[in-house]
């Protein structure tokens, strides 16, 4: 591993794509705090700072992954891009999380969906989505298994997971980036909804 820190950005892209995961790895070594200092500056918070930046990581290594890496010799403005791009999707989720609705020109700061406790067929069909959800992760690889649980049960980052499992942050982000594919893949074979 040694002997890949003096390589630029792309001849460490080039390495990753040759299948040297220990490439992307000094990546974001070289990368990690830059980064992060840019999202934390624009979001303010730790975790949504945290969640921004994993979703960085991931999206970086699909897009090297698909041949779609453009950086040109310019990869830090190329991960810093798709880190405001996601900055951006991320306050346009919560714009549209927290609009009111309105009936008769009136405002009714009340009148919410997530306010209201919904219906019992709501929570039933919620209660079966998690049913299926649970069923769904049961039957993925151990390892991927593993990843899903830590992160969304246990809620622990993905430098957490890496270290509890022994692995890269690389090797943690591609079991989850699989997991996820085979959930998809299996809720489609066997006609599962995964959303109310």
């Amino acid at each position: 591993m040694n002997n890949l820190f003096g390589y630029t950005d792309d001849e460490l892209v080039a390495r990753y794509i040759d299948g040297n995961n220990e490439a992307f790895d000094i990546l974001l070594k070289r990368h990690e705090s830059k980064i992060y200092s840019y999202i934390y500056y624009i979001v303010k918070d730790d975790d949504k700072a945290n969640d921004i930046f994993q979703e960085t990581f991931v999206k970086a290594i699909m897009t090297i992954r698909q041949g779609r890496y453009t950086g040109n010799g310019r990869f830090m403005s190329w991960i810093t891009r798709i880190a405001h791009n996601l900055i951006i999707d991320n306050y346009r989720q919560e714009k549209i999380e927290n609009c009111i609705s309105s009936e008769d020109d009136e405002l009714d700061i009340f009148n919410r969906k997530e306010l209201s406790e919904g219906t019992i067929e709501d929570t039933l069909i919620q209660d079966q989505i998690t049913c299926d959800i649970r069923r769904l992760v049961d039957a993925l690889p151990d390892s991927q298994r593993e990843v899903i649980e830590m992160r969304f049960y246990r809620d622990l980052s993905f430098k957490e997971i890496a270290e509890l499992t022994n692995v890269s942050i690389n090797t943690a982000l591609g079991r989850m980036r699989y997991a996820i594919l085979n959930i998809r893949r299996m809720a489609e074979q066997y006609n599962i909804a995964l959303t109310l």
